[in-house]
């Protein structure tokens, strides 16, 4: 059965018309649009806390939230061929000519903030420093396997040489978390709020504005700011000072940050995920065409990794962050 027929079988929905919107389907009935997300593998615990969110962020006023649609039977997890499949609802509306990122960014998390559920499965709050050490420790095993079998292609050759690099800037950012954690104590607006797992410019869709609740976890709000920045850095490198200028100036305009939120915005930076999910995509993949695609990413990354660098001694400066004020430690090697 073709997925677009279940919404008229367990759902009543009559579709009008088919959208692409990106990589994903979306389908029109009665001015809203239905989107149909496999989450073969996903928690229900999980599923069931960002229901939650989404609901609150409904009910604090916000219309791009998609929202999650029961079916005839009162259930929101639908199973078809051993496969999990949730519905997601939202009005039509057409992505802004120009979108103020830091400004929604920062109506975002307010609204995010202040969430009366208990939230575990979806929270990671104060554990990037543990999921930060069980990554590094996955990619040291990889590496003494390859080293131990000998590297088979260029790809390996080039993790192989490259990952001690890597690995000591993995363990500089974990440092830079133990004593931000020590040092500096967290305000309100260090309290935890609705994140995105990897925010970027097209979080929010193409042409359409939605945001989708299974793009989300709760974190410190820093998580955003930090990998929208990162995004922009490898995206729109000759530019990126303007445009991280910009966007944290906007967010700043309706939400400050403190000593702590930029110490952990700077942790993020500072842990080499471009690397980590390079390496992990690769082996994880069996497609030659991807495995090509992100050999030629890593090759790309080792050889802008001064250019980094350097991005990286300017941070505090390009953002405008008063260090000597805030006493933020500066990373001596990258100085």
């Amino acid at each position: 059965m073709e997925l677009h027929h279940l919404l008229e079988r367990h759902y009543g929905v009559k579709i009008e018309d088919v959208l692409q919107d990106g990589v994903d389907l979306r389908y029109s009935s009665k001015g809203f649009l239905y989107t149909i997300s496999n989450v073969t593998n996903w928690e229900q615990e999980l599923l069931a806390e960002l229901h939650k969110m989404s609901n609150h962020l409904m009910a604090k006023g916000d219309p791009s939230v998609s929202t999650f649609v029961s079916n005839k039977d009162g259930r929101f997890l639908m199973t078809v061929n051993e496969a999990d499949y949730v519905v997601l609802k939202n009005n039509r509306i057409p992505s802004p000519a120009s979108i103020r990122y830091g400004r929604k960014l920062a109506r975002f998390h307010n609204r995010g903030q202040y969430m009366n559920e208990n939230i575990q499965h979806a929270s990671r709050i104060g554990q990037w420093k543990y999921l930060w050490e069980q990554r590094l420790e996955q990619l040291e095993s990889l590496f003494h396997q390859i080293i131990r079998q000998h590297p088979e292609d260029s790809f390996e050759e080039m993790f192989v040489k490259s990952y001690p690099y890597y690995m000591g800037l993995a363990e500089n950012a974990i440092q830079y978390i133990v004593d931000t954690e020590i040092d500096e104590q967290p305000q309100e607006v260090d309290s935890g709020t609705i994140c995105h797992d990897r925010f970027h410019r097209k979080s929010w869709g193409d042409d359409l504005f939605i945001r989708n609740p299974l793009d989300w976890v709760f974190d410190h709000p820093g998580r955003d700011l930090a990998e929208w920045i990162r995004s922009t850095y490898w995206s729109h490198s000759r530019i990126y000072r303007q445009d991280i200028q910009t966007f944290l100036n906007e967010y700043q305009s309706l939400r400050s940050l403190s000593a702590f939120s930029w110490r952990l915005i700077y942790a993020r930076l500072l842990f080499p995920l471009h690397y980590f999910e390079c390496i992990e995509d690769y082996f994880l993949t069996t497609e030659t065409q991807t495995k090509k695609q992100l050999e030629e990413q890593l090759d790309r990354a080792i050889r802008d990794a001064t250019d980094y660098e350097h991005f990286l001694a300017l941070f505090y400066e390009i953002a405008n962050v008063p260090v000597r004020q805030y006493r933020i430690p500066l990373i001596a090697w990258l100085h």
